[in-house]
């Protein structure tokens, strides 16, 4: 598909990340926002905020497992794309910021994280971060001191992973620069997600829903956090559960609890 729907007519923008959230919850919870996203796709904008890299994206969306997003901003807020024809194409100018700030240090990521214990680093590709399986067991904070100190910045999430980002660039930041670009009311927009590669999604101020079953560190985070609903039910459907109690859409999905 390509991106033809003009989000000025949104009048409403869920902004969402995937695994344990757009992708958690019960097949009926699923199957009732899926639904009810499709059916108001001319003045509902979706926006997959995803640790995820496009190819996964562009698989399950064609295999028809979840909704085509309008825009994305993947691989931890370092990808900011659109679609064309089923392909997640990346926006240059949108881009620019986040190349500038990562140059081509990659190969710096790697010498200086080569051996370091509890660290393997994942198989798949990724042009602005470089990421790891992470084993808190066996890990030494001092491994990642000197990229610190060079300007990245790091991301523990999910109990198991470990990212390696251009610093200051991460889901919200990177959210923000796509919704300034294509003039939609922040008001309009709600942001949803479970684990803490999640939580800057929810320091932009954007009405937020921390799903059921969240991680802890991320419930802990954004405990505080005034528009950060702490949601009863997990994945698709806590995401329904805020759309309802920030009153987000005058036609609200379905309401589900199993």
């Amino acid at each position: 598909m390509t991106q033809t729907r003009d989000p000025k007519n949104w009048r409403f923008v869920l902004a969402t990340d995937l695994d344990g959230t757009f992708l958690g919850g019960t097949d009926a919870m699923r199957r009732i926002l899926y639904d009810w996203i499709e059916a108001r796709r001319e003045d509902v904008g979706l926006i997959f905020v995803t640790g995820r890299d496009p190819a996964f994206i562009a698989q399950m969306c064609g295999d028809g497992i979840m909704p085509w997003p309008d825009y994305v901003v993947g691989d931890v807020g370092t990808t900011i794309a659109g679609l064309d024809n089923g392909t997640v194409t990346p926006i240059d100018a949108l881009e620019a910021h986040i190349r500038e700030v990562w140059g081509d240090r990659g190969d710096l990521v790697r010498r200086t994280l080569k051996d370091a214990p509890g660290l393997v680093e994942q198989d798949t590709p990724f042009r602005h971060r470089v990421s790891y399986h992470w084993d808190p067991e066996t890990y030494d904070p001092a491994s990642v001191a000197p990229l610190k100190e060079a300007g990245f910045d790091i991301l523990i999430s999910h109990g198991c992973y470990l990212d390696v980002l251009p610093g200051g660039v991460s889901k919200g930041p990177s959210l923000l620069r796509l919704l300034d670009q294509l003039g939609i009311d922040p008001e309009r927009v709600l942001v949803a997600g479970d684990t803490l590669n999640d939580l800057s999604m929810f320091q932009t101020g954007l009405h937020g829903a921390v799903v059921g079953e969240s991680e802890q560190g991320l419930l802990d985070a954004t405990r505080d956090l005034p528009r950060a609903r702490h949601c009863a039910l997990p994945g698709t459907g806590g995401i329904a559960e805020a759309i309802r109690a920030f009153q987000l859409h005058p036609e609200a999905p379905d309401e589900v609890t199993a």
